[in-house]
């Protein structure tokens, strides 16, 4: 099954995005911010990056604009799950590389359909 990089500064959103995708069989890397990612990500094999944008240390924007630097990152879909949802943060996030947005609260549903829809 595929291994999602799941980034928050919240560890509880982190441990229900967690809870919600091995129920689905996926493998779940976790980092609490966007420097741990970016370090974690170096050395794990991941089909997919699920981001908050606001965090410590290094927030979300920057770690796709990092990530998308890296060969093995190139193509992994990033989605940000996030509070930000203006026109003006979505479009930094596309800038840097983003492959789709998600507005917190996160329905599982929803997340999951549009986690299936960019893991390749």
């Amino acid at each position: 099954m595929a291994t999602v990089l799941v980034v928050d500064d919240s560890a509880s959103l982190r441990n229900m995005v967690t809870f919600t995708l091995k129920q689905q069989g996926y493998d779940v890397v976790e980092a609490g911010n966007g420097q741990e990612a970016l370090t974690k990500a170096k050395g794990t094999k991941c089909d997919l990056v699920l981001s908050d944008v606001n965090m410590p240390i290094m927030d979300g924007i920057t770690l796709c604009s990092e990530l998308r630097k890296l060969p093995a990152f190139k193509f992994t879909p990033i989605l940000m799950l996030t509070t930000e949802s203006s026109p003006e943060m979505k479009q930094k996030g596309k800038a840097a590389g983003a492959t789709g947005w998600l507005v917190k609260p996160f329905n599982p549903d929803t997340l999951l359909a549009t986690m299936k829809r960019v893991v390749r």
